[in-house]
């Protein structure tokens, strides 16, 4: 029997065996009279598997989670049209066979309900509740250089120590709130998509406005203008989208997927996007525009982002190659919409397709043909301000009952320096990535030994299906802990030179995409302030597996600091 979670500590309370004990004592031991090895802040997809595989390998966990329930992302996104833009079938854990087995997803697309109701079916399949501690935010994160270990305090302020800590805080968890004067005098409610109201929001008979175009405003704004007496859609950019031809999954279907999963997964793993594929694609260089046109439109009428991005090889670093798909797609814009003004004021143009997100939807243009939709240029009246009653941009306004923020997030980085991090010497994570956000493999920065990121700045993160990228994470996370213990190793961190080194060879690869022509929330510039660095690592899953894995076949030695030292204060302690 695994130990139970240990009771609540409020700070500065001394745990009766909380002398040191030389370490961690073995497989299963904690280190310096901690509460657990591994505390996880955050128990959405990547905190679930976290607990699992921890408690698998005989470690102690405590998971930390601000919600009320598990689920991250999927707990607090909510908003009407909510789902994922991944495959079900791909956009879910594969370390079970079990699992994969006995659930029926039931739509190519899942909504956030149904992906809510997976995860809480696996929290309680594999008994990972009891390591779970619901309503608790973590507010600030501790490194103890005496017994080398993590303190997190809770905004109900408890604490709890571990040997480890990992930040399972996912990459779009903190929302963009937009900093609008006149926001507080609004009379009206007004809402963000990444909290909207677990009961929902009626909207029946009331003048609504969304404010935002990017991946959430398109699923939610088809579904807002059947509800709502009058939608005004607020866009300052507009976004490439394309059909999502979500349909249900019979069961034919999932019997010839489930038949063949294991081999499915294998492909997933090695797959650049993390998508499993059966067909390599070749350069679209020198194909004749008619031959191209017809890849496109087959993609277009499959639905989903893979079959266009994955239809050449150079998609994402040719920009003859994408301007003739971004080219398709304005040509299908101009032919859903009716009204020759909204439709070119929903083209986007001045960035390659693929740089931002590109969107999945369920008749998002074609809603712009509805006689209670009204689409607002922000690009030549921007918002001056929020009034008592509504919007007002320029000499308009738009009076309005309830405002939608469709803004998006502080991506990638946001999540962990909400928390105030504290490394060696009081090191301040903030401080530390005020320059911009960098990490070694994504996984580890310097001054903050022991402390492990998953999805974080230099790694994969967002490009791709984020669950094969999570599952990576963990599964290398855990596994270092793992080693470490074997080896007698209480501590592991990154430099600042390999940091920098890493930041460097992402910018390298980066800049032969054509990601950073396009101003992107992948580079930090829908939030005022925050610098501008391209946080992913665009060469791939395939690739930056093997570079992980290298790391650990040597060792972990050539990639950070590894050290048999309790502590460099051991000598003081009696």
């Amino acid at each position: 029997m695994r130990p139970a979670i240990p009771r609540r500590r409020k700070r500065g309370e001394v745990k009766e065996s909380a002398v040191h004990t030389g370490g961690m004592a073995g497989r299963g031991g904690k280190q310096g009279g901690a509460d657990a090895d591994v505390a996880v802040v955050g128990a959405g997809f990547a905190g679930l598997y976290l607990a699992h595989r921890a408690t698998t390998l005989g470690l102690t966990v405590v998971v930390l989670e601000a919600g009320e329930s598990v689920g991250g992302t999927w707990y607090w996104n909510r908003y009407p049209g909510a789902r994922c833009d991944v495959e079900s079938i791909d956009y879910s854990y594969s370390f079970s066979e079990e699992l994969q087995q006995e659930w029926r997803w039931t739509e190519r697309y899942a909504s956030q309900p149904e992906i809510l109701r997976y995860l809480n079916h696996v929290a309680d399949r594999f008994d990972l509740r009891r390591h779970i501690r619901l309503n608790t935010r973590v507010t600030a994160a501790r490194f103890d250089e005496d017994a080398l270990t993590w303190t997190l305090t809770t905004d109900t302020d408890e604490t709890v120590t571990a040997a480890f800590c990992v930040m399972a805080t996912g990459g779009l968890s903190v929302p963009n709130r937009p900093d609008l004067p006149g926001l507080d005098d609004f009379r009206g409610e007004w809402y963000h998509t990444a909290r909207w109201p677990a009961g929902g929001v009626d909207l029946r008979g009331r003048r609504v406005a969304v404010v935002g175009t990017g991946s959430t405003g398109i699923q939610a704004i088809p579904m807002i203008a059947r509800e709502a007496d009058h939608l005004i859609v607020l866009q300052r950019t507009p976004n490439f989208s394309v059909p999502a031809r979500n349909r249900p999954l019979s069961e034919a279907e999932l019997a010839k997927v489930k038949a063949t999963y294991a081999r499915r997964r294998a492909r997933g793993r090695i797959a650049p996007s993390g998508v499993p594929s059966d067909r390599e694609p070749s350069p679209g260089r020198g194909v004749p525009p008619e031959r191209r046109r017809q890849a496109y439109e087959a993609g277009w009428a499959e639905g989903g982002a893979s079959p266009l991005l994955r239809a050449y090889s150079d998609m994402l670093v040719d920009e003859e190659v994408n301007a003739s798909l971004a080219d398709f797609v304005r040509d299908k814009i101009g032919e859903i919409v009716d009204d020759p003004a909204t439709a070119a004021a929903l083209t986007p143009y001045g960035y390659p397709l693929g740089a931002k997100r590109l969107c999945l939807d369920t008749d998002y243009f074609a809603t712009y043909n509805r006689p209670n939709v009204e689409l607002v240029d922000l690009r030549k009246t921007p918002i001056e301000r929020i009034t008592e009653t509504g919007i007002q941009t320029g000499d308009t306004l738009y009076e309005t009952d309830v405002i939608v923020f469709a803004t998006g997030f502080d991506a990638i980085s946001g999540a962990v320096t909400a928390i105030d991090v504290r490394g060696r010497a009081d090191r301040s994570l903030r401080d530390y990535w005020r320059t911009g956000p960098r990490a070694t493999l994504g996984l580890m920065a310097a001054g903050f030994p022991n402390l492990f990121l998953v999805n974080g700045p230099g790694s994969p993160a967002v490009l791709g299906n984020v669950l094969a990228f999570i599952e990576h994470h963990v599964e290398w996370i855990i596994d270092c802990i793992d080693s470490l213990r074997r080896d007698g190793i209480h501590t592991i961190e990154s430099s600042e030179d390999s940091d920098e080194r890493w930041a460097v060879q992402v910018d390298e690869i980066a800049a032969a995409t054509l990601y950073p022509k396009a101003e992107s929330w992948f580079a930090g510039a829908n939030v005022p302030g925050k610098p501008r660095r391209f946080l992913p690592y665009a060469a791939g899953l395939h690739t930056y597996r093997a570079r992980c894995d290298d790391s650990a076949a040597r060792g972990y030695g050539a990639d950070f600091v590894l050290d048999h030292a309790l502590s460099k204060h051991a000598e003081k302690r009696p």
